[in-house]
Formats: structure tokens, C-alpha cells, sequence
């Protein structure tokens, strides 16, 4: 098997670092080798936050290099336009469809892009859902990252009970039922 390259970019507080560490589970449970990388930007303020996670049979380092990223998981529109050019050419976006104004564009110093998910479609296969909406639905909104996660499991390689298993082993015990019902609902959406 090939080296298989994932980054995942948001807002501080969005999750991704607990999304690397799910991906890091499940791949590590079907015997890969895996890397984990976060870059933290100024993540407190709401500044962008980078996660990569590499597995294969033998990975030597932890950085995906532009243009080498098999799936780029967004959980904000502008954070994948930032990060698109990581994608490989038959890579995939699987993208958030919520706004997060950066520090500039509430400033004033600068403009939130237009029409970002068309835009993207124009150079990159892209998925885009609206993850708020769901885990608004489901009662709970800090889970929209989980359903991103049930979205992208079904571009990956693992079984859907092994994601659910390594689910229940890294979330926080008491939101335990409300992230594998959010994982339920990003499966069947894609």
C-alpha cells in the first residue's frame, strides 16, 4: 500500500485536533503505521489550525506536501480554499459549509471570498455538506466535526464498526452516544 496523506483544517476550536486523533485510531487499529502532525496557528483567537495524518505500511515523516494530500477535510469554507492546493489531483474535499469570519474580515482589513464552494468545484472534486444544520438537528452542535468524520469514512478503507469502536475509545465518555449518532448521520450522508 501507498503512503495515504489526509489533512484536515479549521478554526481553533472546531476540532481537528480530535479528528486527527480519531483518524490516528482507526488506522492505527488496522495496523498501519501512522504520523500525526498539528500546527496550532493562534488557534485561541480563532486562527486557522492544521492537522495531518499519515499512515501506509511505513511512514517516515509526518508533513504532507503540497499536492500530496489524498483527502483535505475542511470544517469551514475558507479554510479549504487556503489549504486546496495540498489536494492531490484525484484528491477530495470534504467541506464544511459554515462561515467563520477571521480576525481581518472582522476588522474590516479585509473581505470574506464569494461563492467559495463553486469555486473549488471548479479544480477539485468536492463534498460539500452543511455539518452545522445536521448536528443542529441532532441536538448538539459541537458534534458537526464527527459527522465530517462519518462523511469522509466513506472515502477510507475501514469498516464502519471499527470507526465506531475507535469513536467510543477517544471521545470524552458522556458525549460518547451523541458523536456515534453524529458519525451514523455523516455515513448516510455520504
Amino acid at each position: 500500500m501507498t503512503t495515504k496523506n489526509i489533512m484536515i483544517v479549521g478554526v481553533g476550536g472546531q476540532g481537528t485536533l480530535l479528528t486527527s486523533r480519531i483518524l490516528g485510531g482507526i488506522t492505527t487499529k488496522a495496523g498501519f503505521d501512522v504520523k500525526l502532525s498539528e500546527v496550532h496557528g493562534m488557534a485561541q483567537r480563532g486562527g486557522s489550525v492544521v492537522t495531518f495524518v499519515r499512515y501506509g505500511k511505513a511512514v517516515a515523516e509526518p508533513i504532507v506536501e503540497e499536492g500530496q494530500a489524498d483527502v483535505l477535510i475542511a470544517f469551514e469554507r475558507l479554510e479549504a480554499l487556503r489549504y486546496a492546493h495540498f489536494l492531490k489531483k484525484d484528491g477530495v474535499i470534504i467541506v464544511n459549509d459554515q462561515r467563520i469570519d477571521p480576525i481581518t474580515v472582522v476588522t474590516g482589513a479585509a473581505q470574506y471570498p464569494e461563492n467559495i464552494i463553486e469555486t473549488l468545484k471548479e479544480h477539485h472534486n468536492v463534498i460539500a455538506v452543511d455539518a452545522m444544520a445536521e448536528a443542529k438537528k441532532l441536538g448538539n452542535p459541537k458534534v458537526f466535526n464527527t459527522i465530517i468524520i462519518g462523511v469522509a469514512a466513506k472515502r477510507m478503507d475501514f469498516e464502519k464498526e471499527k470507526w465506531i469502536e475507535v469513536i467510543e475509545q477517544t471521545v470524552p465518555p458522556k458525549t460518547v452516544d451523541i458523536n456515534k449518532a453524529a458519525f451514523g448521520a455523516g455515513y448516510a450522508i455520504a
